[in-house]
């Protein structure tokens, strides 16, 4: 067994891959640096590339993590979500909590801002983008079952038409003075949505 494999091997790796995610969401991928991740885990510095092959291979599980943590809360989501007809405010508010959390946690900006990094940065870190597609995928099946669910059935191509409308409305308004994504993200899936299911 090696010293990785035990269980104080393994809680200091976890140690790591949290500390890294957490400084992905204060302040991006700029900031996760070895010396940075092992200062905000409490362990020595050597420990980042003892358990890791690279800064990139831990960036990944950094990735990983958050994105899992988003992904178990909207499947916690969708567990609540009984089937009956909803109205189209009540869908746009539903997807954008999927797409971009939920309005009511704290930092939301910040949290905007580390989910479109994660997209962006794969540009430039192509070792990530394999990882983003299957996070995309699976969001995507909650989604389109969130849309079953409420009496709005929506197809692949719609789906992903509607996760593009929301990107793009999203990625426009952060570069406001005053930015205000979710609000810009709503008013253009409202409009879409009441075109695509006029009788909701």
């Amino acid at each position: 067994m090696t010293s990785a494999s035990t269980p104080k091997g393994e809680r200091r790796r976890q140690a790591l891959v949290q500390a890294a995610a957490d400084l992905l969401v204060e302040g991006g991928f700029d900031v996760v640096r070895h010396r940075a991740v092992a200062e905000r885990a409490g362990v020595p510095l050597a420990s980042t590339t003892y358990y890791f092959s690279s800064l990139d291979d831990l960036l990944a599980e950094a990735v990983k993590h958050t994105a899992h943590v988003e992904l178990t809360r909207a499947r916690d989501r969708l567990g609540e979500l009984a089937e009956r007809r909803r109205s189209v405010d009540t869908v746009v508010e539903l997807m954008l909590d999927l797409l971009l959390g939920s309005a009511t946690r704290g930092s939301q900006s910040e949290l905007i801002l580390v989910r479109y990094e994660r997209l962006v940065t794969t540009g430039r870190r192509p070792a990530l983008a394999p990882l983003i597609r299957e996070l995309g995928q699976d969001l995507s099946e909650v989604l389109s079952e969130a849309f079953t669910r409420s009496a709005m059935p929506v197809d692949r191509a719609g789906l992903a038409r509607l996760i593009a409308l929301v990107d793009g409305a999203v990625v426009n308004a952060l570069i406001d003075s005053d930015p205000d994504p979710r609000s810009a993200a709503r008013e253009m899936l409202r409009a879409e949505l009441v075109r695509l299911y006029p009788d909701s």
